[in-house]
């Protein structure tokens, strides 16, 4: 869990988060369940960086230091469809701020788990059994991502509850993985959020589980790689395939993922993935942030323009 955060580091962090986001409203079948009502939300919209840390669980689970956690459990039939909704703060949609309901920059996947509990307001997270319900990434064809997506909808992204689960109470984790700067890890920005769900009819289907930390490393192709250079031509979505009741891993909106044409970048040979002591950075390629040890003059006539604190850009 998070502890509190000392003053200057909240300071420091308010500069640089302009596009931050967090997953704070769950619709049934297009009917909005709430503002804030039966979702897991932190008072920081901050991201988690180290896959290997319990708050990839659920932000953090539950915190002192957090907004108080809501005791709603949403009714949801099996089979229904749902949305969950991001927004820039905990204010919810803010047309005049241009960083909402996340900055364009962060682009990257967006994914959906379900996992099987007691009770779904339960305080403990850990140990639980996840299974993916849905994911979306890369569309080489229109240069777009999931978040690209989710912008253009106002922060929603729908789906379907799976119609063979069995009946109970579910978390419901929602994730947005920003790769702007995950040429190098820890770099990606993981954010997400758990919904609190009791599910009614289904069936008696066992989905494949995977385990919070563990289903991501910070070597896995989705979560290291350079967006930028080369261009994209496919992206692999981390994590499991997405269950589906007809037993094969699903569809998404996009090309199905692929693990043949995206290296992580810690073995490429790019001059803007593999650190240098000297030569310069081509278009698109990265040529400074935090831990970075590369070539940091770009080639003419392009420029090294910061993006963020761990992403400069030759452009």
């Amino acid at each position: 869990m998070r502890a509190s955060l000392p003053s200057v580091v909240l300071a420091a962090l308010a500069v640089t988060a302009s596009g931050h986001t967090i997953f704070q409203e769950f619709y049934v079948n297009g009917v909005s369940q709430g503002h804030l009502n039966g979702v897991r939300v932190p008072d920081y919209d901050g991201p988690i960086t180290d896959v290997t840390s319990n708050d990839v669980i659920c932000n953090g689970g539950i915190n002192p230091y957090h907004q108080p956690m809501s005791q709603t459990i949403i009714k949801v039939a099996a089979g229904s469809s749902v949305t969950i909704e991001w927004h820039h703060s905990l204010n919810g949609a803010d047309p005049s701020d241009p960083a909402d309901p996340v900055d364009s920059s962060h682009k990257g996947p967006i994914m959906a788990y379900m996992a099987k509990v007691t009770n779904a307001t339960q305080s403990d997270v850990t140990g639980l059994k996840w299974f993916k319900i849905y994911e979306d990434g890369y569309t080489p064809a229109t240069n777009t991502w999931a978040v690209d997506r989710m912008i253009a909808n106002k922060g929603k992204v729908t789906f379907n509850i799976p119609s063979c689960i069995p009946a109970g109470q579910y978390l419901l984790r929602g994730e947005l993985i920003a790769l702007h700067g995950a040429s190098s890890y820890p770099g990606a920005q993981l954010y997400m959020e758990c919904a609190q769900l009791e599910v009614t009819g289904g069936g008696s289907a066992s989905p494949a589980t995977v385990s919070f930390p563990g289903a991501y490393k910070g070597t896995d192709p989705g979560i290291t790689v350079n967006i930028y250079y080369p261009p994209l031509t496919s992206y692999t979505i981390p994590g499991p395939p997405v269950f589906s009741c007809g037993g094969s891993s699903g569809t998404t909106t996009t090309a199905q993922p692929t693990t043949t044409t995206i290296k992580p970048t810690t073995t490429t040979t790019s001059a803007s993935s593999t650190p240098t002591t000297g030569g310069t950075v081509p278009q698109y390629g990265q040529c400074g942030g935090v831990g970075w040890t590369g070539a940091t003059v770009c080639a003419s006539p392009y420029t090294c323009q910061k993006l963020n604190d761990y992403y400069s850009q030759c452009l």
